[in-house]
C-alpha cells in the first residue's frame, strides 16, 4: 500500500536510500569508533564518523535550524562548562538534542551506495535513526557501564583538555562527567523504549568480543 502523506513517503524513500548504512550510537567512552574502524576493515565498509564533521556541521548550519548550536558557540568556556549546571548542559547541548542530524542524512545520501557504510557517533540517537531503518538489524548502541567510562574517559584525556582551558577545571570536569551520565541514561532507556538493540559495554569485553558482537548483530 502506498504511504498516505508526504511525510511517510519521504521516510519510505530514505529508508530504501539508506538501506546499506549501518549505525552504530552510544555513550561516550563505549568503544563505537574502534568498533566501526574494525568493522569497515574486517568486512570492506565505508567509515562515516560523525565526531569528525562536527566542525564542518557547525559551519554549516544556521541559526534558524540549530539556535543551540549557534548560542553554544557564543558562549565562552566557563559558560559552556562552569557556570551552568549539568542538568542545564544535557537539555541544552545542541548534538544531544538532534541539531545538524539532517546534515549526517545529507552526507550519507551523497556518499556511493556502495560499498557499505557504518556509521558512528553519539550524534546518532535512536528516535533520529529508527525512523531510517529498513530493518532493525542495521543499529546498535553501545552504552558503558559507569566504570567502563570513567576508565575509558582517564585513558583518553580529552574531557580534562575541556576543562583545563576553563577558568576552574575541577567543576568543570565534574559537570562535564555528570552530564555524560545522564545523557548515557537517556540514551540506554530511550532505545531500550524503541525496541531497538543495545549492548551493555563493560570491563569483561575485549575490543574483540564487542567487535564481534556488533558484528553478529549487523548479521556481518
Amino acid at each position: 500500500m502506498r504511504p498516505d502523506r508526504p511525510g511517510e513517503a519521504r521516510a519510505a524513500d530514505l529508508r530504501a536510500r539508506l538501506r546499506h548504512v549501518y549505525w552504530i550510537g552510544g555513550g561516550s567512552g563505549a568503544g563505537k569508533s574502534t568498533v566501526a574502524r574494525r568493522l569497515a576493515d574486517r568486512h570492506g565498509l565505508r567509515l562515516y564518523a560523525t565526531d569528525d564533521v562536527m566542525p564542518d556541521h557547525a559551519a554549516r548550519s544556521t541559526p534558524g535550524k540549530c539556535p543551540h548550536l549557534h548560542a553554544f558557540m557564543a558562549m565562552d568556556m566557563d559558560e559552556r562548562w562552569v557556570n551552568r549546571s549539568p542538568e542545564t548542559m544535557l537539555e541544552t547541548f545542541h548534538w544531544f538534542r538532534g541539531e545538524g542530524f539532517g546534515l549526517i542524512v545529507e552526507d550519507l545520501l551523497r556518499l556511493p551506495a556502495g560499498p557499505p557504510v557504518v556509521a558512528e557517533g553519539f550524534r546518532l540517537l535512536p528516535h533520529l535513526v529508527k525512523p531510517l531503518l529498513a530493518t532493525p538489524d542495521r543499529a546498535v548502541w553501545l552504552i558503558p557501564s559507569p566504570g567502563f567510562r570513567r576508565e575509558a574517559f582517564r585513558s583518553r584525556g580529552s574531557l580534562w583538555q575541556i576543562a583545563g582551558r576553563t577558568g576552574d577545571p575541577d567543576r568543570a570536569l565534574r559537570n562535564l562527567l555528570e552530564r555524560d551520565r545522564m545523557f548515557t541514561e537517556r540514551l540506554a532507556g530511550e532505545a531500550l523504549g524503541l525496541g531497538l538493540p543495545v549492548i551493555e559495554v563493560d570491563g569483561t569485553m575485549t575490543e574483540d568480543d564487542l567487535t564481534d558482537r556488533v558484528s553478529a548483530a549487523f548479521g556481518l
